[in-house]
């Protein structure tokens, strides 16, 4: 009996032991997955917003695509069950912002999802900026709306010919 007891134990530390080290090995890689799946999520929307800046809709409705895209393999970790609600219900509204903006060729329809989206982008920028990337949170005074930007230098994306250096950076991460 003490020897089955001591077999037991001796595959159970071992067990133990052996997932500690799968782990140990399986952490770096799975976060670099995530740190190179919140770039691909970030540079999208920021092609996005640079694609605004010079009024190419076809280019728009890529980023759009691949922006939801790579929100669509998303996962959040780390939150509270109310944090996780929140923050899935806004992943998916913006999902359908972009693939609203995908589906036109209009920029100035573009632009209006845009104004929404980084609205809703910003609520949760925090989660899905990459580690070594800053993000601004740029708001144009005259109408209000906002976008993101990894420089702190303004350049409008709703109204490039007119207001191109209207903004004032109001938020940063």
């Amino acid at each position: 009996m003490k020897r089955l007891l001591t077999i037991a134990l001796i595959t159970a530390a071992s067990v133990a032991n052996a997932q500690n080290t799968s782990k140990q090995e399986v952490a770096p890689e799975l976060v670099e997955q995530r740190e190179t799946l919140k770039k691909e999520i970030t540079t999208d929307y920021l092609a996005l917003k640079n694609n605004l800046l010079i009024s190419d809709s076809v280019a728009v409705t890529a980023n759009a695509k691949g922006l939801a895209d790579a929100l669509a393999k998303f996962k959040f970790k780390k939150l509270t069950l109310d944090q996780m609600n929140l923050s899935t219900t806004t992943r998916k509204e913006i999902i359908d912002l972009a693939n609203e903006i995908a589906a036109t060729k209009n920029i100035n329809k573009q632009r209006k999802a845009f104004a929404t989206l980084s609205v809703k982008f910003w609520n949760i920028a925090a989660k899905l900026k990459p580690m070594d990337l800053p993000l601004y949170q740029q708001v144009c005074p005259m109408t209000g709306e906002i976008w993101l930007s990894d420089s702190k230098e303004i350049k409008n994306p709703y109204y490039p010919k007119n207001m191109l250096t209207c903004g004032e950076v109001k938020a940063s991460l």
